[in-house]
């Protein structure tokens, strides 16, 4: 398991539609940035971050994962990713520069490359490597019919669709108007048409105020609505305890956190219910799981953010007893040998060796971007 190269990449992958948006942002394709690790015995590890497809910051994250952290990782056992990881996030030099962004982002594609050389080697499944699945059904839900930048006609029929002709009962639905009563308008025809049994929860992706977000949870709070995710801006932990305390909705946040010592933040002051971690943004497997086994630790339910499009969380997610429910987002699934796939509202669990990152080569040629 030496290894013995390092290779970067940038693929931007179209989504299901032309564009879609949110209260904060507006995207045409996802940024699959990573790494491709070999080893001596000619293992190949995949892992990436996903980003907005910008393509000067894709460039930063490949940088790094050449310029800095390739000279760390060259000889040395691939199976030793806790000590890699360590080594890694822990380099004074980098350290004294990153501990989150653009160093964290590399981080993450590194070590989940590790991880996959590791399940590839056992010739397992991750969630067997990790110690085998505690369910026989993980419930997914659906955030690709719900975005903001969707009509309400156009909300109202995808729901509809996703519940009555594809098996989900969960959705989740974009908020964050200027006025937030549209929002109210848009939740309350998509309760209404797809009734009481369907679980909707909503995201505002920290584009409101605690004022807001207050007078908002008290309109809201009829519709039954399963989490407000991400309410307002990302890092202000005593707005969030301020929501959670006001309202009867829980809050959920967790995809712009880049460590566990954040998480430890938000959970200690009681700003979220429902925890979010993302092995994208965080520094990978390694550090998703200490994430996980702390709000464990905290009697708090894991429900990750899809920013790998859940082709890694599906395994963690099967394997770790604090999740439950998964983010369902399809863009970028086709684009790899085993796409993460839901039938009836259950994913179904991976089977094939590794952490279901290796992508197509088909889609590495035909998506590809230069790394300058």
């Amino acid at each position: 398991m030496k290894i013995t190269a390092v290779e970067p990449f940038i693929l931007h992958l179209p989504l299901t539609s032309d564009s879609i948006s949110d209260s904060t942002h507006s995207i045409t394709h996802w940024g699959v940035v990573g790494a491709k690790i070999t080893t001596a015995d000619g293992l190949e590890g995949y892992g990436f971050t996903g980003t907005h497809a910008h393509l000067a910051s894709d460039r930063l994250i490949t940088a790094c994962i050449r310029d800095c952290y390739t000279p760390l990782l060259l000889g040395e056992d691939a199976a030793d990713h806790q000590r890699l990881w360590t080594k890694l996030a822990r380099y004074p030099a980098l350290q004294w520069v990153g501990r989150a962004g653009i160093t964290h982002l590399a981080l993450a594609a590194v070590d989940v490359a590790l991880w996959d050389l590791a399940a590839k080697k056992a010739g397992v499944p991750l969630w067997s490597l990790l110690g085998g699945a505690r369910t026989e059904k993980l419930e997914a839900y659906n955030t690709d019919i719900g975005w903001i930048s969707f009509s309400k006609e156009a909300l109202i029929a995808g729901s509809a669709r996703a519940v009555e002709e594809e098996g989900f009962t969960r959705i989740k639905i974009k908020v964050g108007h200027d006025d937030p009563n549209t929002d109210i308008e848009r939740l309350a025809a998509v309760r209404a048409r797809v009734g009481n049994n369907v679980r909707v929860a909503i995201d505002a992706n920290g584009r409101w105020d605690l004022p807001t977000c207050q007078r908002f949870c008290a309109r809201a709070e009829g519709l039954d609505i399963y989490w407000f995710e991400e309410p307002m801006w990302y890092d202000d932990i005593a707005s969030h305890a301020a929501l959670a305390r006001n309202t009867s909705i829980p809050v959920a946040l967790g995809e712009q956190l880049y460590t566990v010592d954040a998480f430890r933040s938000f959970i200690n002051a009681g700003a979220v219910q429902y925890v979010q971690p993302d092995v994208t943004r965080l520094g990978g497997i390694t550090e998703y799981i200490q994430v996980a086994d702390l709000a464990l630790a905290n009697r708090l339910p894991v429900v990750p953010h899809a920013g790998e499009m859940s082709q890694v969380h599906v395994h963690l997610s099967y394997w770790h007893p604090a999740s439950t429910i998964l983010e369902y987002i399809p863009w970028i699934k086709d684009h790899f040998h085993e796409p993460s796939h839901v039938k009836d509202g259950i994913f179904l669990r991976p089977q094939q060796p590794g952490a279901s990152t290796t992508p197509l080569a088909e889609s590495v040629e035909r998506y590809c971007k230069s790394l300058s």
